[in-house]
């Protein structure tokens, strides 16, 4: 498919987690990779960022990267960092990895923005867990198991994407 060079339709997606050094880093992760072997006549950009400020500027988890690593997925150039009030209006989907999330971002989401924020489970399979569990205080096996989610659900995600924003051109 061909398109037009001068039109060029943004996409924005924020995962939150609540310290940004887990679960959010290895989602945008995840999804990077998807953006990168999928071929798209729209530009995505994504990002990630924390209910908490707990671990502002810091490099992901060296478990995360570790985990990450092992499938291929870069997280190195990113640092934590909070979620902001301009995040609610500038983010197409601003992406909760549990209920925990969702609670906080609902509560410091403004209401006309609240549409904006969904579970990164709702795109995954069926079958699968309803939230991605935090690893942060497990084993690496946790961190492994959150790559497999988050690679499946955005997977789910990026083609709920295509579907919205490209209708019947895919």
């Amino acid at each position: 498919m061909k398109t037009q060079r001068n039109i060029v339709p943004t996409t924005s997606i924020l995962f939150v987690c609540m310290g940004n050094i887990c679960r959010s880093p290895t989602a945008q992760g995840a999804m990077e990779k998807q953006l990168a072997s999928a071929e798209l006549p729209f530009r995505v950009l994504v990002d990630s960022a924390g209910t908490h400020a707990y671990h502002a500027g810091e490099a992901p988890d060296r478990r995360a990267v570790a985990a990450a690593e092992n499938v291929g997925i870069d997280l190195s150039h990113q640092r934590a960092r909070a979620i902001t009030d301009e995040d609610f209006a500038s983010f197409d989907y601003i992406v909760a990895m549990d209920k925990d999330n969702m609670f906080n971002l609902s509560r410091s989401c403004p209401r006309q923005e609240h549409y904006r924020i969904s579970s990164l489970m709702d795109y995954a399979p069926p079958g699968l867990p309803d939230f991605v569990p935090d690893p942060y205080y497990g084993t690496a096996q946790g961190f492994t198991k959150v790559i497999e989610l988050t690679l499946k659900a955005t997977e789910g995600l990026l083609n709920h994407i295509k579907e919205r924003e490209l209708g019947a051109v895919i």
